[in-house]
């Protein structure tokens, strides 16, 4: 019986094995222009991420106390992400302290003892590893799940980041040896050189503080970039810019001396960036107005990097933030519209100690304090789109337009005939002349989307002389000019109304800077797409 078990073993382990390495996406990866590809055949591999934490004073990777590592790398696949950003501090791979110490040492030196019986509860192989090689067996744990990892630099003392002096911010702070860095990105990157699932290295977050200066991070970065690189030349490089990663516009007139298929830039853009909150949280200020703004701002001074990674955004994810909530939904449109790559601050729905608060909750992340499923129960349809591939270079199909609504992240769909707003799952493809006035039509087909009265749900017809037009602002609201009333009348998809229908009414806020109303239940965005 032994020995027919063991032959079975045998026999079967060849096809475990590729199921494994075939549940990683086509790696390594290179960039092509805008996109991160596949670096064998060229087609587009979106990075759809959500960060990890495991830089602070613990170093350890946070949530291990309340559920099984593998439970935890399953439940990132099934929110449908295919990455994760994983944080590191630096002294956890130079400080002499760090090489020895177990994760038991480490939550027992934390005084942590809650934590440390959640860990032998849930991760009991874990607690006599040292922190580096638990570190290591969340990055294994992540590729047998079949989503990749990028490594990414947090800090150099395991802290919270980020403060403008916490010493963690720029070369030569208290903390931020420039030497101690390389060795710790060289170690880091000799370390994990053989995991395929390791598909790339961010060199540093958020550079910050009184002494960063253009000179410094040139000469810098470009030591980061060769020692990664020279150690292993298929990983990606994540290059940060300045001023918490929301400026990389001096690269505009003096480019990064490198020259390589393995150079991504990265930025961070929150409702807070560049002291935009109370803005966002504004009752009077339009948030078509602001997202206006912020876009354009964002794009000078990052978006205009190509590949560019949008390695942190978020939101409180129990809804209860008003800037936030405004700013999403902005930055949702953005992100399909561009089809960027980006990673969601933040996994973690709690902290082992953050703030002195022992078992900390963090209102931005997505899983519950208890780590069961995410906060907001409409998650997946929320955050649906985005996590698409919508674009791809190697393509060979027509471009079509999906009709995106992103304060409810759905799209407008045709169920039988009956235009309804729904799970952006199995879009419809609709066809638009671009930014001119026109009729929108279901794809392959003489029908369209039809006007059936002021406050009414809009219909299929075979009427096509409505000539709909993205309009307002950054062309948030789609409408056209109502002869019999003497106004624009706009798609509106009411989410408080208890229906999925769409509704044609009177445009909203297109009158300047100044709206007591919230438009956004009338934003829609055409976006454009080649994939099938």
């Amino acid at each position: 019986m032994a020995q027919s078990a063991l032959l079975l073993l045998i026999l079967l382990l060849p096809l475990l094995l590729l199921q494994k390495q075939e549940q990683v996406e086509s790696l390594p990866l290179s960039t092509r222009g805008r996109w991160i590809v596949d670096a064998t055949t060229g087609s587009r591999v979106k990075l759809r991420c959500v960060n990890w934490a495991a830089h602070m004073p613990v170093v350890l990777a946070e949530g291990l106390d309340r559920r099984p590592l593998p439970e935890i790398a399953v439940l990132i696949a099934d929110l449908g992400f295919n990455c994760v950003r994983l944080t590191w501090a630096t002294h956890m791979f130079t400080v002499p302290h760090y090489v020895n110490l177990t994760v038991a040492g480490s939550l027992r030196g934390q005084n942590l003892s809650e934590a440390l019986e959640g860990v032998e509860r849930n991760n009991p192989s874990m607690m006599e590893m040292t922190v580096a090689e638990a570190y290591e067996e969340v990055v294994n744990q992540l590729g047998i799940s079949g989503l990749m990892v990028v490594l990414d630099n947090h800090v150099s003392k395991p802290k919270w980041c980020c403060g403008r002096e916490d010493g963690n911010g720029f070369f030569g702070d208290t903390f931020f040896d420039p030497e101690e860095w390389l060795q710790g990105l060289d170690s880091v990157a000799r370390r994990f050189c053989t995991f395929p699932q390791v598909v790339a290295m961010s060199m540093r977050n958020e550079l910050r503080g009184p002494k960063q200066t253009h000179a410094s991070w040139y000469n810098h970065v470009t030591l980061g970039v060769r020692t990664i690189n020279t150690v292993n030349p298929n990983v990606l490089i994540i290059v940060s810019g300045l001023n918490f990663d929301t400026d990389l516009s001096f690269l505009l007139s003096r480019p990064l001396p490198i020259h390589s298929l393995k150079l991504v830039y990265e930025a961070h853009w929150y409702a807070f960036s560049e002291g935009k909150q109370e803005e966002w949280e504004s009752p009077t200020h339009s948030p078509s107005h602001i997202c206006s703004a912020v876009a354009e701002r964002f794009h000078h001074r990052a978006g205009f990097m190509a590949p560019l990674f949008v390695s942190e955004f978020g939101m409180d994810q129990r809804g209860l933030n008003r800037a936030d909530n405004h700013f999403m939904t902005c930055f949702l449109g953005f992100a399909a519209e561009r089809d960027i790559d980006w990673a969601m601050w933040a996994l973690q729905g709690s902290y082992y100690r953050r703030d002195g608060v022992d078992g900390f909750e963090e209102s931005y992340g997505v899983l519950r304090s208890d780590w069961s499923g995410p906060k907001h129960q409409d998650f997946s349809t929320r955050f649906r789109l985005i996590q698409s591939t919508l674009r791809d270079p190697t393509s060979k199909h027509e471009n079509y337009k999906i009709i995106y609504h992103p304060l409810t992240g759905k799209c407008i769909q045709v169920i039988e005939n009956t235009i309804l707003l729904m799970d952006c799952q199995g879009r419809t493809r609709w066809s638009h002349i671009g930014n001119a006035a026109g009729p929108i039509r279901l794809a392959e087909t003489n029908l369209c989307i039809g006007f059936q009265g002021h406050g009414r749900p809009v219909s299929l017809t075979t009427d096509c002389n409505n000539s709909w037009k993205a309009i307002s602002g950054r062309e948030f609201q789609i409408g056209f000019h109502d002869e019999n009333l003497g106004k624009k009348t706009c798609l509106d998809g009411n989410s408080s109304l208890d229906t999925s229908q769409i509704f044609a009414k009177k445009c909203m806020c297109l009158g300047g800077s100044v709206c007591s109303q919230n438009p956004q239940s009338q934003w829609f965005r055409l976006i454009t797409s080649n994939v099938y």
